[in-house]
């Protein structure tokens, strides 16, 4: 058995709400997602990863979990999933499910025994404290929304949730609440899903004790329950029963660097995880958070690149990505959407050369862009309105000023409906969208790309046929150049006297680029490009506005 398949894998990600509506009722579900399997195999991928498709009250949209194995009814069924399942594996492609399992949703059964009180079965699923006096356990903030900890009358004790009140924290150190972990990951691998993407995975075991933390604006105490003392040893449980199967995990892990990634995903019989998703490089135009907004740095997205790129090779395996569903639309932050197509494919082929497994979120493949809303209450999300809150108190913004702020860096400039066609509602849904289509769906949709050999989407189409099976580009040892360059990112990858040049410039001003000293342009072949007009000057070139081109060296 092959384990190390994920490798030559790319992975189209699907927030299954806003993707493709089946039956006019506005939001996306399974039998949309089955009858765009055609759309999804042309992409070149061979895996799809689905974002949260649970039982929920949408708290969080799918990341507060009531019945783990079930199926959200908004959706449809076990059997519709069990169909898409199928259908992919006729097609060559793997299907990963999103595992979230250090809270639920206040209304699992498990939280509902448990809040009753404080000597049944389920007492001790969650992580309850008494209160000082009038004051919470400890000083601890949520992601979300204010305390992270919330009074229960009927216990007279407090649940500790990291992030939304209606999503209490799990107490991974009970033994059961293992066990149960344990019956969701066979539940659903013995199903035939392939591996799962576990959510915040690295916050499920909290310090001894839960003391207090270092005080900051928001998540106070984090550096109590990231990589708490017990990680290891829980990741190492769970990692046995994924051992019986053909299956991979890839683990998220907020504020997580470099050095602990080695540490869990290292090649190995005691590898932990197959790749943990990082956030360093989506810190390149924000400090800590989307919502605390810097200027776009060039130096510190290469940084950040870089040093995955040349930590992880040869002792784990990296996971690439510039979208999700968790943070703002890539070209809006470090491209330009006057120069959509151009810099689109230069930041696609910025990452996707890179040495790791590729993620393609949906719309990310067509320029999908963010979006202006007019009204804070046309906002859904939780973080957006604990944000709204915070920035009006602490900040004192007006509307206007977090409105304009929140078209930049809200996550739900990614949840928007994916734009299909130039008809109504983008071919999103017959009926009312759950949430605004963007206005711009009659310029950038999928309908008018499918057939334009120079679009976005037939770029990253090629790129996934240029990374399939091709050594150089899935095992080739990386190398960066120019790093002190504010303008240019340029990079190249090595595999057996074979190389690839990679050459983006993260401006719309001409820059001149000058090839390393190694390399000779006149013997190298394009793969690939945004522009039809390549001159060079010598060893070199003057930049066309987010210019990329790609160098094949034989």
């Amino acid at each position: 058995m092959d384990k190390n398949w994920y490798r030559n894998m790319s992975v189209y990600q699907i927030w299954t709400r806003s993707f493709c509506d089946s039956n006019g009722d506005g939001i996306g579900d399974l039998p949309g997602v089955l009858s765009k399997m055609d759309y999804i195999q042309s992409l070149g991928v061979n895996g799809i990863w689905f974002s949260p498709i649970y039982p929920t009250p949408n708290a969080d949209y799918g990341y507060d979990i009531s019945d783990y194995m079930n199926i959200n009814p908004e959706f449809g069924t076990l059997e519709d999933f069990k169909k898409i399942l199928d259908e992919a594996h006729k097609r060559g492609m793997r299907v990963f499910m999103d595992l979230v399992i250090n809270h639920t949703s206040d209304e699992h059964q498990w939280f509902k025994e448990s809040a009753k009180s404080a000597d049944n079965p389920y007492s001790d699923y969650y992580i309850w404290r008494k209160g000082r006096g009038k004051n919470p356990p400890n000083n601890w903030l949520s992601v979300f929304e204010g305390s992270a900890w919330e009074y229960n009358k009927d216990r007279e004790e407090y649940y500790l949730h990291v992030f939304a009140k209606k999503q209490p924290d799990l107490n991974m150190d009970n033994p059961k609440v293992r066990e149960e972990v344990k019956k969701i990951l066979r539940f659903w691998l013995d199903m035939g899903v392939d591996g799962f993407r576990e959510d915040v995975i690295t916050f499920i075991s909290k310090a001894e004790g839960l003391p207090n933390g270092f005080p900051l604006p928001v998540a106070t105490g984090i550096e109590h329950y990231k990589h708490g003392p017990h990680l290891e040893e829980y990741l190492r449980e769970f990692r046995e029963v994924q051992n019986e199967y053909d299956c991979f995990a890839v683990g998220e892990g907020p504020m997580t660097g470099v050095k602990d990634a080695v540490k869990y995903c290292s090649d190995g019989k005691d590898k932990l995880l197959d790749m943990l998703i990082s956030f360093d490089h989506m810190n390149a135009d924000c400090f800590m958070a989307d919502w605390i907004k810097t200027p776009f740095s060039l130096k510190k997205l290469k940084s950040a690149m870089s040093s995955w790129q040349n930590e992880m090779y040869g002792k784990g395996w990296n996971c690439l990505y510039i979208e999700n569903h968790d943070h703002a639309r890539i070209i809006d932050r470090y491209g330009d959407p006057k120069y959509r197509r151009e810099s689109g494919k230069m930041l696609a082929a910025m990452y996707f050369l890179q040495w790791g497994t590729p993620f393609i979120y949906q719309g990310q493949e067509i320029g999908m862009g963010n979006i202006k809303l007019d009204r804070v209450e046309d906002y859904k999300d939780v973080l957006t309105f604990n944000n709204y809150r915070l920035f009006k108190k602490l900040l004192h913004f007006s509307d206007e000023k977090f409105l304009e702020l929140a078209s930049k860096v809200s996550r739900e400039n990614a949840r928007t409906p994916v734009q299909w066609n130039s008809g109504e509602n983008a071919g999103f849904t017959t009926g009312t969208p759950w949430f605004k289509v963007n206005e711009n769906y009659k310029e950038i949709n999928v309908e008018s790309q499918e057939n334009d050999p120079d679009s976005l989407l037939n770029f990253y189409r090629k790129l996934n046929a240029f990374r399939r099976n091709n050594d150089l580009v899935v095992y080739g040892r990386y190398k960066e150049y120019y790093h002190s360059s504010s303008d240019l990112y340029v990079y190249s990858r090595k595999r057996k006297g074979e190389r690839l040049l990679v050459v983006c410039s993260f401006r719309e001003k001409p820059v001149r680029f000058k090839a390393p000293k190694d390399f000779d342009l006149s013997r190298g072949e394009i793969v690939f490009s945004n522009y039809k007009d390549l001159p060079h000057e010598g060893n070199g070139f003057v930049t066309k506005p987010y210019e990329v081109r790609v160098y094949h060296f034989k």
